[in-house]
Formats: structure tokens, C-alpha cells, sequence
């Protein structure tokens, strides 16, 4: 009883209230007529607390998100499965799901009765601008009253997580060269130089498959050798992103950021489906990424990255140079003076492709978009190091400008420094 008069509602209380009142009041003045109103009105909300709160339902609840990752704009529909497990009908049942700000206002639904063992699946919509991971749930449930004088709140525990990852578009194939490692035709050439049975034998290291000795190589050398055949060649690459908050601008949706992030996003994908083996890095340093799924497990990454305190790219270049074996280098690049270009610049060598996507952030904030000052001056210098440079003003999409990484920068040597 207790349980059930702390979930007496406003109309509840006023019952409740104004029946007492008319139950003093009748007997000061000794009217029988405003007696029997007085114990009726005060009768209503105390029976309603007393039904509600003998309820004894038991329900089930499940949560299903199709699809649990949406890109930014898109929609996802959530189903909420509730049950009733035991034999008795509910009442009136009202219905509330958690939902954070970014993807709504929160759904509310009213269920008039469930019979028992009956089951209720309900549908509704969210749609988020906003990139990140978010959590919908805990269902509440509110039991209720024909006449809304008392609300018992139930809570299931269960919650789920929908993933918004940035928008992502279709890229045109364009051959990049380096792609392979160990460059170019490399591995054509030292298959067929070898021979498939004998290819390039090297010692035998501890763990090594013994099924794998090539006899003739070590009656050779003495020691025992193993073939290299089984020796898988991988594409391999790098796609560093400028998180920079300094080297961005504007704000929401239509950032520089939110563009650049949208463009690596794009980039990544296109490249994994070709089969590249790829490492995300940003101005903070390597993000890790699972083997399984590359795409996924990109999207999921770049779902979650914010814009970063960080001055300067050098962290983000030393995780560059730190690794082995890329032959292609994507960067997708905010604003940045010419030394850092350089600094970024040098990591190429012949064995390396460098594509660099050049956001020109100062058409950002111009009236008229025109190439600026500081994109010259930039490309200038990543060109000269034989970069490929892809310029991405405002209001341009990733997918119309990158053939540009096909046809642009040139392998050159630049004065005073590394080719």
C-alpha cells in the first residue's frame, strides 16, 4: 500500500486532498450528502494505489536496431519487443524509451492491455546529424490507472548502442602505384626470377613449419632452410587525418572537420574494398584497428574522433615514419604552414606513393571561394617532393576530385632535400 500511495499522481493527490477535506468538513457541519462524497472521492485514489500496487506483471523486453550503424543523416528503426509471461492480462501500460538528445525526443507509446502470454513489438525511427556512439535504453515502463490517479514506473536494465559513422561516398578506381608492398612490379618479377618451388630460401626460425624445409637449400648451406612460397605478399598503406582543431573551420555538420573526417572516412573504405591492408593515423598517433572487418572497425573509429588540442603534426608524422611497409600514404590535411608540409613531405621516398588531400579551409569562410595563398604554397611544397595533391574547397565532394591523385604531383627531387 505503501509502494502504491507514493505513486499517486497530481489527480491522484487532488483526490485524495479534497476528499479529506470533505470528509472534515462534513463532519463539522453534519452533512450526511457531502459524507458519502467525501468517502467516495477518498475511496477512488486508495483503491487505484491498492490494485496497482498487487499488480504483478512480469514482461519481457527486447531491443533491436536495424541497422545498428547508420551514417550521419541516415535513419535507423528500432523494435521493442515486449512480452507478458505471466496468465494474467496487463492494464494500461505506458510506455518510454531512453533516447539521448542527438537522435530525438524520447518515443512514447501507450499499450491499453496485452492478454496473456501476448507479445507487442513497436517501432519508431531515430536520425542523428551528429557522429558518435550513443545508447538507447533503459525501457521504462509505467503501470497505470483507467482514471491516471496512480503510476507505478518500472525499469528494464537491457540498453543498446547505435553507432553514427560519417558519411561515406563512392569513389572512382584509380590506380595508384605503390600500392603492393615492396613496390611496383616487384612481386611479379621475384616470383618469376625464383621459380615456384624455390623461392628465395631463407633459415629456419623457430616456429617455422617443417614441411616448409627445402632440403636442397640446406644441403647446400649447412643449416636448414625453408621455402618462401607460402610467404603472403599484402597491399599495405597509411591514411593519416588532420584532427587539428587550429587547422579547421566553421562548426557543425559543414566544418572543414566534419568534411575531413567524411573524406577519410570515404577514402578508407574505397581502399580497404580494393584490398588494402590499412593503419589509421591522426596528429595524436596510431588508432588501432582490427583485421576482421577493416571497414567496420575504420568507421567505428572515425565515429568517435574529435577535433584535437594539438599544435603541430609531429606526432602524427613519427607514427608514419614508425611504420614498415607502406606503400601508399594517404593524408587528409587542414590548414598548415609550408615547414610542416616539409616535415610531412619527407616521409615519401621512391618506394612510397603520397596522396595528399588538401582541405582549402579559407574557403571556409570566404564569400567567393578562390583558391587561396597558403593551399599554393602548400602544394608547392608537397609537390615538390613528388606528392599527388587533391585540393578539396567548401561545398565540393571527395568523390568529384579524386581522379586528381591519379594525374597529380609528379616524382620530382626538391632542392636541399630527399626525393
Amino acid at each position: 500500500m505503501r509502494t502504491g500511495l507514493r505513486a499517486l499522481t497530481a489527480r491522484g493527490r487532488s483526490f485524495l486532498a479534497a476528499g479529506l477535506a470533505a470528509l472534515v468538513m462534513a463532519l463539522m457541519l453534519g452533512e450526511h450528502d457531502l459524507l458519502r462524497i467525501g468517502v467516495l472521492v477518498t475511496a477512488l485514489p486508495l483503491l487505484a494505489a491498492m490494485v496497482v500496487a498487487r499488480t504483478r506483471y512480469r514482461l519481457s523486453c527486447a531491443r533491436r536496431l536495424s541497422p545498428s550503424r547508420a551514417e550521419v543523416g541516415g535513419e535507423a528503426t528500432v523494435t521493442l519487443r515486449l512480452e507478458n509471461v505471466t496468465r494474467l492480462p496487463t492494464g494500461l501500460l505506458l510506455i518510454e524509451d531512453t533516447v539521448p538528445y542527438a537522435l530525438g525526443v524520447r518515443p512514447r507509446f501507450v499499450l491499453d492491455r496485452v492478454e496473456a502470454k501476448g507479445i507487442r513489438e513497436i517501432d519508431y525511427r531515430v536520425r542523428s546529424d551528429l557522429r558518435g556512439r550513443f545508447t538507447i535504453g533503459p525501457l521504462s515502463v509505467r503501470i497505470a490507472d483507467p482514471f491516471g490517479l496512480v503510476e507505478l514506473a518500472r525499469a528494464f536494465t537491457i540498453s543498446d548502442t547505435l553507432v553514427v559513422t560519417p558519411q561515406v561516398v563512392a569513389l572512382p578506381h584509380v590506380r595508384l602505384s605503390g600500392e603492393w608492398t615492396g613496390g611496383g612490379d616487384s612481386r611479379t618479377r621475384s616470383v618469376a626470377a625464383a621459380g615456384d618451388d624455390d623461392v628465395a630460401p631463407r633459415e629456419y626460425r623457430q616456429g617455422d613449419d617443417l614441411r616448409r624445409v627445402h632440403w636442397r637449400s640446406t644441403a647446400r648451406h649447412g643449416e636448414l632452410m625453408v621455402r618462401r612460397e607460402e610467404q603472403q605478399w599484402q597491399s599495405r598503406g597509411a591514411l593519416l587525418l588532420d584532427t587539428r582543431r587550429s587547422a579547421h573551420r566553421g562548426e557543425g555538420p559543414r566544418s572543414s572537420f566534419e568534411v575531413a573526417v567524411s573524406a577519410a572516412a570515404s577514402i578508407g573504405v574505397h581502399l580497404a574494398h580494393e584490398g588494402l591492408g590499412l593503419r589509421l593515423v591522426t596528429d595524436q598517433g596510431a588508432e588501432h584497428l582490427t583485421d576482421s572487418g577493416l571497414s567496420w572497425s575504420l568507421l567505428d573509429t572515425l565515429a568517435m574522433v574529435r577535433n584535437s588540442p594539438a599544435r603541430s603534426l609531429e606526432i602524427g608524422v613519427s607514427a608514419l615514419r614508425q611504420g614498415s611497409g607502406d606503400g601508399l600514404v594517404v593524408a587528409v590535411l587542414g590548414s598548415m604552414d609550408p615547414e610542416e608540409a616539409r616535415d610531412l613531405a619527407r616521409i615519401r621516398h621512391s618506394g612510397i606513393t603520397g596522396v595528399a588531400v588538401l582541405l582549402d579551409v579559407d574557403t571556409w569562410d570566404a564569400v567567393e571561394p578562390t583558391t587561396s595563398e597558403s593551399y599554393l604554397a602548400v602544394q608547392t611544397v608537397l609537390a615538390g617532393y613528388g606528392w599527388r595533391t587533391v585540393r578539396l574547397p567548401a561545398g565540393t565532394s571527395i568523390a568529384s576530385v579524386w581522379q586528381d591523385a591519379a594525374s597529380r604531383g609528379r616524382f620530382a627531387v626538391h632542392p636541399g632535400g630527399a626525393a
